[in-house]
């Protein structure tokens, strides 16, 4: 992944991953749902997913990450955490998954 100097690249590499993560929600909405934003939350009383549709969309994500060539965890302690956790809103996710993939690729 190259990166320019005023930051471009990067920019444009949230924008794609954090669409990439919204689309995924929505098709295992299967439209039901209306628009998904980075504040849906995932957990909780009024989480756009059921727990079995969460679990679905983390298998998801851990095969595009190692597509991408990086292994996405989503089982530790933190990513439960309702309050700072990955899972309280779409956008927590797809920040979460941008940070995993800087890091370990």
């Amino acid at each position: 992944m190259s990166r320019t100097a005023d930051g471009k690249c990067q920019v444009m590499e949230e924008k794609s991953v954090k669409a990439m993560v919204m689309e995924q929600i929505e098709i295992l909405l299967e439209g039901a749902s209306g628009s998904i934003s980075s504040e849906t939350p995932l957990v909780g009383s009024s989480s756009a997913l059921d727990s079995m549709k969460l679990v679905q969309l983390c298998i998801i994500l851990e095969d595009i990450a190692s597509e991408m060539g990086f292994e996405f965890d989503w089982t530790s302690e933190a990513a439960m955490s309702k309050s700072r956790g990955m899972f309280r809103s779409a956008g927590a996710l797809s920040d979460e998954f941008l940070r995993q993939m800087h890091e370990k690729i």
